[in-house]
Protein backbone atom coordinates (compact mmCIF):
# COMPACT_ATOMS: atom_id res chain seq x y z
CA UNK A 1 0.00 0.00 0.00
CA UNK A 2 2.85 2.44 0.82
CA UNK A 3 4.37 1.80 -2.59
CA UNK A 4 1.12 2.55 -4.43
CA UNK A 5 0.72 5.83 -2.55
CA UNK A 6 4.39 6.74 -3.05
CA UNK A 7 4.52 5.96 -6.77
CA UNK A 8 1.19 7.71 -7.37
CA UNK A 9 2.43 10.86 -5.65
CA UNK A 10 5.72 10.63 -7.52
CA UNK A 11 3.97 10.39 -10.88
CA UNK A 12 1.67 13.28 -9.91
CA UNK A 13 4.70 15.35 -8.90
CA UNK A 14 6.47 14.62 -12.22
CA UNK A 15 3.36 15.48 -14.24
CA UNK A 16 2.97 18.71 -12.25
CA UNK A 17 6.57 19.60 -13.04
CA UNK A 18 5.93 19.00 -16.75
CA UNK A 19 2.86 21.25 -16.57
CA UNK A 20 4.82 24.03 -14.84
CA UNK A 21 7.63 23.59 -17.35
CA UNK A 22 5.17 23.97 -20.24
CA UNK A 23 3.69 27.15 -18.71
CA UNK A 24 7.17 28.55 -18.18
CA UNK A 25 8.10 27.57 -21.74
CA UNK A 26 5.25 29.71 -23.07
CA UNK A 27 6.48 32.67 -21.02
CA UNK A 28 10.11 32.12 -22.07
CA UNK A 29 9.21 31.95 -25.77
CA UNK A 30 7.00 35.04 -25.46
CA UNK A 31 10.03 36.84 -24.04
CA UNK A 32 12.35 35.86 -26.89
CA UNK A 33 13.98 32.74 -25.46
CA UNK A 34 15.94 30.44 -27.73
CA UNK A 35 15.96 26.67 -27.11
CA UNK A 36 19.21 24.69 -27.02
CA UNK A 37 20.11 21.02 -26.54
CA UNK A 38 17.06 19.66 -28.34
CA UNK A 39 18.89 16.54 -29.52
CA UNK A 40 19.33 15.04 -26.05
CA UNK A 41 15.90 15.98 -24.66
CA UNK A 42 13.98 12.92 -26.00
CA UNK A 43 16.60 10.65 -24.41
CA UNK A 44 16.18 12.45 -21.08
CA UNK A 45 12.40 12.06 -21.22
CA UNK A 46 12.81 8.40 -22.16
CA UNK A 47 15.22 7.79 -19.30
CA UNK A 48 12.89 9.33 -16.72
CA UNK A 49 9.93 7.37 -18.12
CA UNK A 50 11.95 4.14 -18.05
CA UNK A 51 12.91 4.99 -14.45
CA UNK A 52 9.26 4.96 -13.36
CA UNK A 53 8.62 1.74 -15.30
CA UNK A 54 11.69 0.16 -13.71
CA UNK A 55 10.45 1.11 -10.22
CA UNK A 56 7.14 -0.61 -10.94
CA UNK A 57 8.77 -3.66 -12.52
CA UNK A 58 11.41 -4.21 -9.83
CA UNK A 59 8.92 -3.71 -6.99
CA UNK A 60 6.59 -6.31 -8.51
CA UNK A 61 9.49 -8.63 -9.41
CA UNK A 62 10.60 -8.60 -5.77
CA UNK A 63 6.98 -9.22 -4.73
CA UNK A 64 6.95 -5.97 -2.82
CA UNK A 65 9.46 -4.77 -0.28
CA UNK A 66 9.29 -2.91 2.99
CA UNK A 67 9.57 0.84 3.13
CA UNK A 68 12.77 2.39 4.45
CA UNK A 69 11.69 5.34 6.56
CA UNK A 70 15.25 6.70 6.66
CA UNK A 71 15.50 6.84 2.86
CA UNK A 72 12.00 8.30 2.68
CA UNK A 73 13.00 11.12 5.04
CA UNK A 74 16.18 11.71 3.02
CA UNK A 75 14.10 11.85 -0.18
CA UNK A 76 11.68 14.35 1.38
CA UNK A 77 14.62 16.57 2.39
CA UNK A 78 15.96 16.39 -1.17
CA UNK A 79 12.48 17.24 -2.44
CA UNK A 80 12.41 20.34 -0.20
CA UNK A 81 15.77 21.36 -1.67
CA UNK A 82 14.35 20.81 -5.16
CA UNK A 83 11.39 23.10 -4.48
CA UNK A 84 13.80 25.76 -3.19
CA UNK A 85 15.95 25.46 -6.32
CA UNK A 86 12.98 25.53 -8.72
CA UNK A 87 11.24 28.39 -6.96
CA UNK A 88 14.52 30.36 -7.05
CA UNK A 89 14.49 30.06 -10.85
CA UNK A 90 10.82 31.02 -11.06
CA UNK A 91 9.64 31.46 -14.66
CA UNK A 92 13.15 30.61 -15.90
CA UNK A 93 12.91 26.99 -14.73
CA UNK A 94 12.25 24.47 -17.46
CA UNK A 95 12.92 20.85 -18.30
CA UNK A 96 14.38 22.11 -21.58
CA UNK A 97 17.31 24.49 -22.02
CA UNK A 98 16.17 28.02 -22.84
CA UNK A 99 18.01 31.29 -22.77
CA UNK A 100 16.61 34.76 -23.27
CA UNK A 101 19.25 36.88 -25.05
CA UNK A 102 21.06 39.30 -22.73
CA UNK A 103 19.61 37.61 -19.64
CA UNK A 104 22.11 35.95 -17.34
CA UNK A 105 21.80 32.99 -14.97
CA UNK A 106 19.77 33.38 -11.78
CA UNK A 107 22.03 33.94 -8.77
CA UNK A 108 19.65 33.58 -5.83
CA UNK A 109 18.66 30.79 -3.47
CA UNK A 110 20.93 27.75 -3.86
CA UNK A 111 22.22 29.24 -7.13
CA UNK A 112 24.26 31.69 -5.04
CA UNK A 113 26.18 28.70 -3.66
CA UNK A 114 26.12 26.02 -6.37
CA UNK A 115 26.32 26.22 -10.15
CA UNK A 116 23.80 23.43 -10.82
CA UNK A 117 21.81 22.76 -7.62
CA UNK A 118 18.84 21.28 -9.47
CA UNK A 119 21.09 18.66 -11.07
CA UNK A 120 22.66 17.88 -7.69
CA UNK A 121 19.13 17.26 -6.47
CA UNK A 122 18.30 15.04 -9.47
CA UNK A 123 21.36 12.87 -8.72
CA UNK A 124 20.12 12.36 -5.15
CA UNK A 125 16.52 11.84 -6.24
CA UNK A 126 17.34 9.13 -8.80
CA UNK A 127 19.40 7.27 -6.20
CA UNK A 128 17.05 7.71 -3.23
CA UNK A 129 13.63 7.04 -4.78
CA UNK A 130 14.35 3.34 -5.46
CA UNK A 131 16.11 2.92 -2.11
CA UNK A 132 12.93 3.93 -0.28
CA UNK A 133 11.69 0.45 -1.23
CA UNK A 134 15.01 -1.40 -1.50
CA UNK A 135 15.00 -1.42 -5.30
CA UNK A 136 18.77 -1.68 -5.68
CA UNK A 137 18.81 -2.70 -9.35
CA UNK A 138 16.87 0.42 -10.37
CA UNK A 139 18.98 2.61 -8.07
CA UNK A 140 22.27 1.42 -9.58
CA UNK A 141 21.25 1.29 -13.24
CA UNK A 142 19.50 4.65 -13.28
CA UNK A 143 22.15 6.40 -11.20
CA UNK A 144 24.63 5.39 -13.92
CA UNK A 145 22.28 6.33 -16.79
CA UNK A 146 21.50 9.63 -15.07
CA UNK A 147 25.22 10.39 -14.66
CA UNK A 148 25.70 9.96 -18.41
CA UNK A 149 22.61 12.05 -19.18
CA UNK A 150 23.67 14.83 -16.83
CA UNK A 151 27.13 14.90 -18.38
CA UNK A 152 25.51 15.65 -21.73
CA UNK A 153 22.94 18.03 -20.24
CA UNK A 154 25.32 20.08 -18.11
CA UNK A 155 27.83 20.29 -20.96
CA UNK A 156 25.09 21.66 -23.24
CA UNK A 157 23.87 24.10 -20.60
CA UNK A 158 27.36 25.35 -19.76
CA UNK A 159 28.02 25.95 -23.46
CA UNK A 160 24.86 28.05 -23.73
CA UNK A 161 25.78 30.24 -20.78
CA UNK A 162 29.39 30.62 -22.00
CA UNK A 163 28.15 32.38 -25.17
Amino acid sequence: MYFIIFISLLILQRLSELYISRQNEKWLLANGAVQYGQSHYPFMVGMHTAFIISLLFEYNWRSGTNISWGFLIAFLLVLAFKFWALSSLGKYWNTKIYRIPNVYPVKKGPYKIFKHPNYMEVVCEIALIPLVFGLFFTAIIFTLLNAAMLYVRISAENKVWAE
